[in-house]
């Protein structure tokens, strides 16, 4: 497939997307006397719609391999790869009515920073050091003791495929203090929404779901340990080296045709 027609179809799925986040965003926030709980059902539907708008439009689909474990009574620290802008639409739908972790500045951007602030989130500011982690630990029990899923991205930023990734400690400090488990997700969508990427390639992303880590006597470093290794042999088994050409590096060269 040229380029050309999918840099089209990229562009027929932002005008969706845009419509979608503004859609939602503004029921999301007309729900805000309604509980929490009902504002996420909302905006729950922002993510299956996006998700059928790209296999619709740029034939990207998805798989979940693992969804068994998660058991909807066992509230756990969803501690997920970070690859791509797809996870941040596809968790939404795969995980309903998890509480977000991010960072404080999405807040401000219109319709959709006013809907994520509706939505009982742990908005952090990754400026202030430990004081930020206290914040998390401090918010993040309080909504898993009623029963929450609290969602992190332990490396904090995306990182491409095939990039060594540094997981910060945030979420493991969470799950140590907390006693509550994690469950690790694994996937590759940066090999079809690269980051940075305009162009949404076709194909099938794996997403990979494992058994909850038990957290109870554990320290933070060893919590993060176990799921930063789960998370990476996971991603040696489901990445395709020969995609990853798509990826902007600096000093890489051009991109190939597809």
């Amino acid at each position: 497939m040229m380029k050309p027609v999918l840099y089209l179809r990229s562009v027929v799925y932002w005008l969706g997307f845009v419509v979608t986040t503004v859609v939602v965003g503004v029921l999301v926030i007309a729900a805000r006397p309604l509980p929490s709980d009902w504002r996420l059902w909302i905006a729950r539907w922002w993510g299956v719609a996006n998700l059928a708008l790209l296999k619709w439009i740029c034939g990207l689909s998805y798989r979940v391999e693992g969804s068994g474990h998660i058991i909807k009574q066992k509230n756990a620290i969803v501690l997920c790869k970070h690859q791509s802008t797809w996870e941040t639409i596809a968790l939404h739908a795969i995980i309903p009515g998890g509480r977000w972790v991010f960072k404080r500045e999405l807040l401000r951007i219109p319709v959709f920073g006013w809907a994520l602030a509706c939505t009982d989130p742990i908005a952090i500011d990754r400026s202030a050091g430990r004081k930020a982690v206290r914040e998390l630990v401090e918010k993040g029990t309080q909504k898993l003791e009623r029963g929450k899923w609290v969602i992190i991205f332990p490396e904090g930023t995306r990182t491409a495929p095939g990039d060594d990734s540094q997981y910060k400690i945030g979420g493991a400090i969470l799950a140590a203090d907390s006693g509550y488990p994690v469950l690790p997700v694994a996937h590759n969508a940066g090999e079809f929404w690269p980051k940075h990427s305009f162009i949404k390639y076709p194909g099938c992303i794996t997403v990979r779901i494992g058994d909850y880590i038990d957290t109870q006597d554990k320290k933070a470093a060893e919590i993060l340990r176990e799921t930063r290794d789960w998370i990476e042999v996971q991603m040696q088994d489901i990445a395709d080296p020969a995609r990853w050409y798509r990826v902007k590096k600096p000093g890489a060269p051009a991109e190939k045709q597809a």
